[in-house]
């Protein structure tokens, strides 16, 4: 039966210029995922990532170590979040850290405007203003979930360096297509987080959510969420 890993990147930048970069943390986390992914020994035939620069940073090390090319797909890519968040925000955040009237705001305080907006884009369906719709987001995802799936044989794994919206949309679709589990599922992903799918005639079957033992292992000074 083939699996798939579906691996959340390391910490990106949040509160800076340019959110899709890995911090320091984040480098230090794909390290220990590195490690503890080899640590599996497992078939990994496949190894594919988004077009964001904090998921091909995640994914580049692995690579190396298995000497697998990084297939990118922009299907993986996160959702558009500025935009969700300028057409279905309660308030005025963004990426840079920055609140209404340019007051830094913390990481809690941007989940918060986050997961309102996310219930609200989801709930409006095909009729959302953001240039990119809650279904058009989940076919995307499942999609590229499919053909990943399809590209592997018995006992081969794939891997797939994403973000947090992407599983938590492919999950709740799994869970029995309720996407009113985006948002709560997308809360609680952590950075390099792994989440196992099995393959099988029956269909794909969630296995493991949001594993980071590798993170904990470190008495939880490599826990982040961001």
């Amino acid at each position: 039966m083939p699996t798939v890993l579906l691996v959340r990147h390391a910490q990106a930048s949040f509160g800076s210029a340019d959110y899709d970069v890995l911090s320091p943390l984040g480098r230090e986390q794909t390290e220990a995922l590195v490690e503890a992914l080899l640590a599996r020994e497992m078939n990994v035939a496949r190894l594919v990532a988004g077009t964001a620069r904090r998921q091909l940073d995640t994914a580049a090390p692995l690579a190396a170590r298995l000497g697998l090319e990084v297939l990118t797909d922009p299907r993986w890519n996160e959702y558009e979040t500025e935009r969700v968040l300028e057409h279905h925000g309660a308030a005025r955040v963004g990426l840079d850290g920055a609140g209404a009237g340019g007051r830094e705001i913390t990481s809690r305080e941007f989940q918060a405007v986050l997961d309102g907006a996310l219930q609200d884009w989801v709930r409006s369906g095909e009729g959302s203003p953001a240039p990119q719709s809650w279904p058009a987001f989940l076919a995307a995802g499942t999609g590229a979930l499919a053909d990943l799936s399809a590209s592997l044989g018995s006992g081969e794994t794939g891997i797939a360096l994403t973000s947090g919206g992407v599983i938590a949309a492919i999950c709740a679709e799994l869970l029995g297509a309720h996407a009113d589990l985006l948002a709560p599922l997308n809360r609680v992903l952590v950075n390099t987080g792994i989440t196992k799918l099995a393959i099988g005639a029956g269909g794909t079957s969630l296995i493991a959510f949001n594993d980071h033992a590798h993170i904990d292992a470190g008495g939880g000074s490599l826990l982040s969420y961001r």
